[in-house]
């Protein structure tokens, strides 16, 4: 039996890297200290508890996650340091033995993190509570809201793909889920927050209903009927998943957002064949093209990684002329890390890092182009935008629901509020279009 005196009056910061799933789960955490009676430390103030949710997807990630591990232990002196997330998961020891931190907890134990705090008292050496990932088989839901006006709501944790290059199955282990009954009431209770917007996360989203013998289209149908949320985005999709049934029910869906995240990792079969991946570029292109015959206007945004082993000049000539021919509206360029334990590392040339640097600039490139010519499509349009609170100088900032960047003068009035605008010029020093209504900027009375 926890003694929950120990908490009272103690205060607790949070660190988050990685992925929106990570900061939902971060968020749950977050509530969970507090119906403990833990407060949550305020800018400047040195806190009791340290909480540090890493993320492991490259080498580059693990060192920033041994950053914050050591900046979290220098701000808070005498805190007791918890570590948890993907990298803690993969790496405990190395984590444990970084001076400061006294708790590793692994993906299974880090949602029911007050079990694991016993007296606060520090440690000589960080103790490790990690289940193997193949037990892992609990599902812990989360939801979150960020610093603006989104909340993220994780419907789905794990992946049974094992693509050579990733990690992420040896960190979060196999597909669960949470039931779609339950998933509705968390959105419901969003409702009651006031929220307006909720984005659908996990890691393979589109694999929802693994243990609960439902379907990622059963619970987009569900949550389109939930009163009060004015839109829902999908997170990220796998192009296989992606059926042709989800993008006809979004396109006649009362909330659900005319947005995609498609990963594509790479634009040529050879290179998918290498990164067993479970399509191929005519099924991609079949499902863009779907999309923008249904909703033209959709936004699109791709993953792609360059640089991965046995990617050849030719192999990435052929991607780079395959992605440039989508009519997509942004990519999401990662350069390929090499991690310890995946198959890619069996797979011979490997490419060299001016070269990868390369490749990347010339996506890049792309990306800005498409996202140029999609933001002057909508310019004239009428929309839907959600701004939020955040001041920019004399600027707020929002999303259309087909995720224009939008601006107007800032007024508390518009904060949090869905509101009907016509998309004006784009604005190179805000990155982002004005928002009109009967060509006035906002604010109007």
């Amino acid at each position: 039996m926890i003694d929950h005196s120990v908490f009272q009056h103690k205060t607790a910061a949070y660190y988050t890297l990685g992925c929106k799933l990570n900061f939902a789960e971060t968020s749950a955490i977050g509530r969970q200290l507090s119906q403990a009676g833990v407060l949550r430390a305020r800018r400047g103030q040195k806190a009791d508890i340290c909480v540090i949710n890493t993320c492991s997807v490259t080498e580059l990630a693990d060192k920033k996650g041994r950053q914050a591990i050591r900046k979290m232990i220098q701000q808070h002196p005498g805190a007791f340091v918890v570590v948890t997330g993907c990298y803690a998961q993969l790496k405990p020891e190395d984590i444990a033995g970084i001076e400061g931190v006294d708790l590793v907890l692994g993906a299974e134990q880090k949602l029911d993190v007050v079990q694991y705090l016993d007296d606060l008292q520090k440690k000589d050496k960080g103790e490790i509570v990690i289940s193997k990932t193949n037990h892992i088989r609990t599902f812990v839901p989360s939801v979150s809201a960020d610093d603006r006006t989104r909340y993220f709501l994780k419907v789905q944790d794990g992946c049974d793909y094992f693509c050579t290059y990733c990690t992420i199955p040896f960190a979060r282990g196999r597909s669960r889920n949470g039931s779609i009954a339950d998933l509705v009431k968390q959105a419901e209770n969003v409702v009651q927050e006031g929220g307006k917007e909720i984005v659908l996360t996990g890691v393979n989203i589109g694999d929802f209903g693994q243990t609960t013998n439902e379907s990622f289209f059963g619970l987009i149908q569900a949550l389109d009927q939930v009163e009060g949320i004015e839109r829902f985005r999908i997170s990220s999709i796998e192009p296989n998943l992606l059926t042709d049934d989800i993008i006809d029910f979004v396109a006649k869906s009362r909330r659900m957002a005319p947005h995609f995240h498609i990963p594509l990792q790479a634009g040529s079969d050879a290179v998918l064949r290498l990164m067993k991946r479970k399509y191929d570029t005519a099924l991609f292109r079949r499902k863009i093209e779907k999309i923008k015959d249904m909703l033209p206007d959709a936004f699109i945004g791709v993953d792609v990684i360059v640089g991965v082993r046995g990617e050849t000049d030719e192999y990435f000539e052929e991607g780079r002329r395959f992605i440039e021919s989508l009519p997509v509206s942004q990519l999401h360029v990662f350069t390929y890390s090499e991690r310890e334990g995946t198959q890619a590392l069996k797979i011979d040339h490997a490419v060299d890092p001016k070269v990868k640097h390369a490749r990347s600039k010339a996506l890049l490139d792309i990306s800005e182009t498409k996202l140029a010519e999609f933001y002057r499509s909508q310019q004239g349009t009428r929309r839907k935008a959600l701004f939020e609170h955040t001041k920019y100088g004399d600027k707020m900032f929002g999303f259309t629901e087909n995720y224009v960047r939008v601006f107007a003068d800032y007024d508390t009035d518009l904060i949090n509020r869905v509101v009907d605008i016509e998309v004006g010029e784009w604005e190179h020093e805000t990155g982002a279009m004005q928002a009109l209504t009967k060509d006035v900027l906002f604010p109007t009375r």
